[in-house]
């Protein structure tokens, strides 16, 4: 199969963009107030046609893995951008998932009466226009769009050249849904430009079009976009995920959830980067875990304690306790304490997902209670860091901040609220 070369066409993309987040506005009122079964309709459409085109999506995705191939990169950055059956049906799953969620829009948050006899809600309410900026997974494509529509808002979605070709074939199943449900085309639109010029003119806000912007990359894209963005951002720059093993624990759970968090799929953001182990169990521990972690294929590096317990271990170095690899590499560290972990999360972790393993409940509580990130969890694997995984269909990323939403965003995060007031004449002295 010959490779076919992406040329931009010469247009000034300036105006092609703020004509793309005038559209995306006009868009966005109307699904606002779309019924539900009209959204669903577009979703499940979207879905049936994705598995009518496979065939389709397959070429276009290995068309941009083969220029990705030809420029040496890493087997796990290879592996986010590659699609198969499998995974194509995962995203049509996807769709169909979020499409039988219930419907975001209009939910009544609270409800009160003043002594004055005014009647207030708090009504859930779309957020407008969203920019979704990202780069390899092509799945985004397909994500971004279902959940930004179940929740009433347009979206405007710059996919990364990589997957260019296969982001473009999943975005036509999704438009040709919204047109059969009679909703507009532009309610989820993919900018048609690999120029970086394109995500300059998104974080400007396409002249006040978007109302949100939400980037799903590496730490540069990431890094870029919060320094750069006029409008609000929801991103993690990283997601340097520790596991923790406490000094009272079930080896054999202990040794399944450290491979599974590590070595399931590495290139995601959920993926342990760092393992913290309790002194007390290193004896017994540490070298079954080293074992079995290289054995899957990972990489161990660590401190004096770990080499000591497997001689295959190379010198972890400062820099590695701050590093989100998103590869098959992991960094390990013995502490002394329930303390001693707290503190090392809170000095080089990111804020995004943590675990600690043991059968010390009280402990457990503490981890869950001190530790400050988006997600943590008490003996399960990291890789539930997922939106999916937390029953909201999919998710448009994973936010570490804490203004408005943190952890998965999914339907209900994409929603904001306003405040309806039923009254019978009052007026304020």
């Amino acid at each position: 199969m010959s490779v076919v070369q992406i040329v931009e066409p010469k247009t000034d993309i300036r105006a092609a963009m703020r004509e793309i987040g005038e559209k995306a506005r006009v868009a966005a009122r109307e699904v606002a107030n779309a019924p539900a079964e009209k959204k669903n309709r577009a979703l499940f459409a979207g879905a049936r046609i994705l598995r009518e085109r496979v065939g389709d999506i397959l070429a276009a995705n290995e068309l941009d893995c083969e220029d990705v191939r030809a420029k040496d990169l890493s087997a796990a950055l290879i592996d986010r951008l590659t699609l198969n059956s499998t995974r194509i049906e995962a995203i049509a799953l996807g769709l169909e998932e979020v499409a039988a969620l219930p419907d975001p829009v209009g939910r009544v948050l609270a409800t009160y009466t003043r002594p004055n006899g005014l009647m207030i809600e708090r009504v859930a309410t779309p957020l407008g226009v969203v920019g979704v900026i990202y780069e390899s997974r092509p799945n985004v494509t397909a994500d971004a769009g279902a959940l930004c529509l179940k929740s009433g808002n347009a979206v405007v979605l710059r996919g990364g050249s990589d997957s260019f070709r296969s982001s473009a074939a999943i975005h036509a199943c999704l438009v040709a849904g919204l047109k059969e449900a009679g909703l507009p085309e532009a309610a989820i639109t993919r900018a048609p430009f690999t120029a970086r010029e394109v995500v300059g003119e998104m974080l400007e806000g396409l002249d006040g079009a978007l109302d949100v912007i939400v980037p799903r990359g590496g730490k540069s894209l990431v890094e870029r976009v919060q320094r750069e963005a006029r409008v609000p951002v929801f991103a993690h720059l990283e997601g340097i995920v520790h596991v923790y093993v406490d000094r009272s624990v079930d080896f054999d759970k202990a040794l399944k959830i450290i491979v599974n968090a590590k070595m399931r799929r590495v290139g995601v953001c959920g993926a342990a980067e760092t393992l913290l182990v309790h002194r007390a169990v290193a004896p017994f521990l540490l070298g079954k875990v080293i074992d079995a972690l290289i054995k899957a294929g990972c990489a161990v590096r660590g401190d004096e304690a770990a080499r000591e317990a497997d001689t295959r271990v190379t010198p972890a170095t400062e820099e590695d306790w701050r590093t989100e690899y998103l590869d098959a590499i992991i960094s390990v560290r013995v502490v002394d304490s329930l303390d001693a972990a707290i503190d090392h999360i809170e000095t080089y972790g990111s804020h995004h997902t943590d675990c600690i393993v043991t059968e010390d409940k009280v402990a457990a509580e503490r981890f869950l209670k001190e530790v400050d990130s988006a997600i943590v969890l008490h003996n399960a694997s990291t890789q539930f860091a997922d939106g999916g995984e937390f029953g909201f269909g999919a998710e448009i990323g994973i936010a570490t901040g804490r203004m408005h939403a943190r952890g998965p965003v999914g339907v209900e995060q994409l929603c904001t609220f306003k405040y309806r007031v039923r009254g019978d004449g009052q007026t304020r002295p």
